[in-house]
């Protein structure tokens, strides 16, 4: 994995070769297909680079800038580790310290809850970074793993299935990607609420990702890189601030039952 240089991303020297984000998706693709100028955009909005803006408000990214991004997407694809831990190592590089140990660093990515306000685009992109049980990349599991890296019995995995909040494949195994919602049944069937009751949140979620989906689909259809990564970018905000409006109007009700 390319070990970037502390303070990497504050360098100055403004006679250093600066690329534009296409040329950086161009050399990034050939190590991480995956990679979009959206997820590029979504890092630098983590504060993991720092690239320059024009007078025109176009990015300019420096070979440093590069490299950081290259450690990031190894740290996610290669050790699994979420952005949040990813970032800390950058900030103690920065700070010129070395880097924690592998297993210090999957152990804190393993135990450490999600920081208040992480919205569903960060999810999205943390999910890789599961450590937890057999989780290993990103290839389907098969159900005894998946249910026990959720937490849930396989009873209770079955459960979900029945009442539509897990799809299996037709092997019958299941994406890591939906660890959080099996982990989120789990957590409830602790406190009594068991998949059955859950029904109404699954409905709710496929009517507001339709409402979704009409505000962005013609640019998602469109021809452009560029417009479709805008909107992929907008379908992630609508996404974080739906999220943000469903724990308001909870926590408001919730507050009215306790008399607040």
């Amino acid at each position: 994995m390319p070990q970037p240089s502390g303070s990497a991303d504050r360098d100055t020297d403004d006679t250093a070769p600066r690329f534009t984000i296409g040329q950086v998706l161009g050399a990034l693709r050939g190590d991480f297909p995956d990679v979009t100028i959206s997820k590029i955009r979504y890092l630098e909005s983590e504060e993991l680079v720092h690239p320059q803006r024009t007078p025109s408000g176009y990015r300019k990214f420096s070979a440093a800038d590069v490299t950081r991004l290259r450690y990031v997407l190894a740290a996610q694809r290669d050790q699994y580790l979420p952005l949040r831990v990813i970032k800390e190592h950058l900030d103690a590089l920065d700070r010129g310290e070395e880097l924690p140990g592998r297993a210090d660093a999957e152990r804190t990515a393993a135990t450490e809850p999600a920081p208040a306000g992480t919205t569903a685009g960060d999810v999205a992109d943390d999910v890789a970074g599961d450590v937890a049980g057999d989780v290993v990349g990103t290839a389907p599991l098969p159900a005894e793993a998946f249910a026990r890296a959720a937490g849930l019995t396989d009873e209770q995995l079955a459960d979900c299935v029945h009442f539509g909040l897990l799809t299996p494949d037709a092997q019958g195994r299941h994406r890591p990607v939906d660890l959080p919602v099996a982990r989120a049944a789990a957590g409830l069937a602790r406190h009594g609420i068991e998949p059955r009751h859950l029904r109404l949140h699954r409905t709710a979620a496929e009517r507001e990702a339709a409402l979704l989906e009409q505000l962005v689909t013609p640019a998602l259809r469109s021809r452009s890189e560029e417009a479709r990564a805008r909107a992929t970018e907008q379908l992630q905000e609508l996404a974080g601030l739906s999220a943000q409006l469903h724990g308001a109007l909870l926590e408001a009700r919730l507050r009215e039952v306790l008399g607040g």
